[in-house]
């Protein structure tokens, strides 16, 4: 059973929903929040990975549902959100975890890959702002954890369009936080290399073998950021963990 683990945790019977949650860190935090007694909304593009994820932690005891989310849809975020109040009667958490990285030198002129990357990393996490807001204000509760990156503190050649995309996520965030009052919390989580297939929708050739080289010598498991996901949730209502940056100790 998955309450097996931390019956009295600060997670445990939290509704949480997640974006991105088929593979990867959404994925990862999906398993980790079950394990809590978390109950989960859980929102992707592939509901086939998606109802697999669903169908494993239903068989350790675990609650958990899905709906197909594309984040550049402000219909998609808001269905998700509407599923979690429809099905567990509240939303205490929104974690804003979609994410694309179609990496390229400017040079090569992406267009379309630098209106993608700005429609699911930046809109996307507006677009569940703007759905989960209102419910959190209703509520008098709620809690945003918004995926950045340490590109977004820190952006390096062929990487502008993404580290721009992750430094606005961090910019909304801590504006957020400033505006939302004493009862809504806004947490940043901004990973450095992560054993994902991430850099899958690269296009250069040259710049996927470098990225592919350094993740597999030294990236993090997604479970590593999935357990500071789960420390920033379980803290007290009246503590606001507002940032974490987590990377390998050999990234530099």
């Amino acid at each position: 059973m998955y309450m097996s683990d931390k019956t009295m945790s600060g997670v445990k019977d939290k509704v949480i929903a997640i974006t991105g949650a088929s593979s990867g860190i959404g994925e990862a935090t999906a398993v980790r929040l079950a394990k809590l007694g978390a109950k989960l909304v859980l929102g992707a593009r592939s509901t086939d990975r998606l109802k697999d994820i669903v169908t494993s932690i239903e068989s350790r005891g675990g609650m958990a549902v899905y709906a197909r989310t594309d984040v550049t849809s402000r219909d998609d975020l808001s269905n998700l959100i509407q599923l979690a109040c429809e099905r567990y009667g509240k939303l205490d958490v929104l974690i804003n975890n979609a994410g694309i990285g179609p990496i390229s030198p400017l040079d090569e002129l992406r267009v379309e890959d630098w209106e993608a990357t700005i429609d699911v990393n930046t809109k996307g996490v507006l677009y569940g702002i703007g759905a989960a807001l209102p419910v959190f204000r209703e509520q008098n509760f709620g809690h945003f954890v918004n995926i950045a990156s340490t590109a977004g503190l820190k952006t390096v050649a062929n990487q502008a369009v993404y580290s721009g995309s992750k430094f606005a996520v961090r910019a909304i965030s801590e504006g957020l936080r400033q505006e939302v009052g004493n009862h809504i919390r806004v947490t940043i989580i901004s990973p450095g290399v992560v054993q994902t297939n991430f850099i899958d929708g690269i296009p250069n050739q040259e710049v996927k073998d470098q990225l592919a080289s350094v993740r597999d010598g030294l990236g993090l498991p997604p479970d590593a950021v999935a357990h500071a996901i789960a420390f920033a949730i379980e803290q007290s209502a009246d503590v606001d963990i507002n940032e974490i940056v987590i990377r390998p100790t050999a990234q530099i």
